[in-house]
């Protein structure tokens, strides 16, 4: 019998002054990350050797500095998924891995007919849609909905309904139509723009559109899910927030990566009614 451990195509190396060492499969980037506050010693040579850094400028922004040829994009496998990985603006390469907890919540969708508000490229319909959900994906970004398609192909996955549209629109539209649906995900960004222009800002906007996602829901949903990244809201303030709309019991935890060289990098915080 075999001993052969499986390989991770995704590793968190180390993680010092405002920088994660990460592995991408084949490739070794450095990311800057604003919840990296310690400075323990880069000891680490990979910290030497990145095919890639990306790196701030001043005027805000910034970009990648590649040490190496690297592709627009390449393939790994996360949380029994396959997924297109690549360097994208602002620091980003397409997959949170850290979502791999709430994906193994949403795997356990059977016959759901799903909406993923926010839904970027993909990560949780795959699981839902993996898990046998009916789900209807929907992202203002056009170019992030056709990376989820991809990533959906590379799966086998055919289950999903693709939008490209406004959350908020989108949700008003459904409920003139009068669809349902029986769950509900979202992961809304600190601040966004939809395609036709229209602003989203967290603090505004996010109780109308959960107060509006009510009225596509049946008044016990099969599960809500509520993601975050912002910075100063704690993972009891979304379960505060997810009671107040929903009612029942939320659940709150906070989401977090392994270092490999020790401990564990903060990664945002999740509430969950189910």
């Amino acid at each position: 019998m075999s001993t052969d451990t499986p390989r991770r195509d995704y590793e968190l190396i180390d993680c010092s002054s405002g920088e994660r060492l990460e592995r991408w499969g084949e490739y070794i980037l450095i990311r800057p990350d604003p919840q990296i506050i310690w400075k323990t010693p880069r000891a680490h040579r990979l910290w030497k050797k990145p095919h890639a850094r990306y790196v701030r400028s001043d005027s805000g922004g910034g970009a990648w500095d590649c040490t190496s040829q690297l592709p627009n994009r390449w393939q790994v496998k996360h949380g029994g998924l396959d997924f297109f990985v690549g360097m994208m603006g602002f620091k980003h390469t397409g997959l949170f891995p850290e979502q791999v907890k709430n994906w193994e919540i949403l795997k356990n969708s059977k016959g759901l007919k799903v909406l993923n508000l926010f839904a970027y490229t993909g990560g949780a319909t795959l699981a839902c849609a993996k898990g046998g959900a009916e789900v209807t994906h929907v992202d203002a970004a056009k170019g992030m909905v056709q990376w989820a398609k991809d990533n959906a192909a590379l799966n086998g996955i055919s289950n999903v309904r693709w939008i490209v549209d406004d959350c908020s629109a989108f949700v008003a539209r459904e409920i003139r139509r009068g669809k349902r649906y029986d769950a509900l995900i979202l992961d809304p960004p600190s601040y966004g723009r939809g395609p036709n222009g229209q602003t989203w800002k967290l603090e505004d906007n996010l109780y109308d559109l959960l107060m509006l996602c009510k009225g596509i829901l049946p008044d016990k949903p099969a599960f809500v899910l509520l993601n975050m990244y912002t910075a100063g809201l704690s993972a009891l303030a979304l379960a505060r927030l997810c009671e107040s709309v929903f009612g029942g019991r939320a659940k709150s935890y906070e989401l977090g990566l392994p270092i490999t060289t020790g401990g564990v990098l903060p990664c945002g915080a999740s509430a969950l009614i189910n």
